[in-house]
């Protein structure tokens, strides 16, 4: 099963991407994840990357592609993947289409975390992350169990220097604009696309999600 989780910033993407991924023994694939793990082993993508961002330049969609497939193509046959946040703008959703397509693969759902922008703000105040593991936790919703401590690699946990309220609204704006004309995108096209109440506990959105997909007990 192939799954895009999409929704703002501070909807709670990356909480329910590690749940959902662990619950179901899937494949998480973030791409950010991806550039990080590329760069570091040297790999022919990863020094092409690391050009562009050495120079303060965005990675361009068709290498952000390449390196999409060549993770989908080197999982054992079978085997379930979360698109957490990805893709992110319609170009990218084309040429990953056209990239599926080539592969003999589909997107089987979309799920689309909703919450209002009062909720979205006080949540990316809180929003702590793992730089070992890539894990996202809530100082309120999601703490760690030990206060800033990653619960699976012992990190210290970081706060993106973006991740306060005075960047939401700009942050908000960019979403709007270049993320959420997917949901259109995937409507129009045979991905079943569910949206879920992203302003409840943890464990209640993880439940609906679940449900929506079908894969509820």
């Amino acid at each position: 099963m192939y799954v895009i989780l999409l929704g703002p910033p501070g909807v709670g993407k990356g909480t329910q991407g590690v749940l959902l991924a662990d619950a179901m023994g899937w494949q998480r694939v973030v791409t950010g994840d991806l550039l990080r793990a590329a760069v570091d082993a040297g790999t022919d993508l990863g020094h092409e990357a690391q050009g562009y961002m050495s120079a303060g330049e965005l990675v361009p969609d068709p290498l952000i592609i390449e390196m999409v497939k060549e993770k989908l193509t080197a999982l054992p046959p079978g085997r379930g993947v979360l698109f957490d946040g990805f893709p992110r703008t319609e170009a990218q959703a084309s040429a990953f289409g056209l990239m599926l397509q080539a592969l003999g693969r589909t997107i089987d759902g979309v799920v689309v975390l909703e919450a209002s922008d009062e909720v979205l703000t006080a949540r990316i105040a809180g929003r702590r992350s793992c730089p070992s593991c890539g894990a996202v936790y809530n100082t309120v919703l999601a703490p760690p169990k030990q206060e800033g401590v990653c619960d699976n690699e012992g990190s210290q946990l970081v706060h993106r220097a973006d991740d306060t309220a005075a960047t939401v609204e700009h942050r908000l704006t960019v979403y709007r604009r270049e993320t959420e004309p997917l949901i259109a995108h995937y409507e129009a096209s045979e991905a079943s696309v569910h949206h879920v109440q992203g302003d409840k506990r943890v464990e209640e959105v993880q439940g609906e999600v679940l449900e929506v997909l079908g894969l509820g007990t």
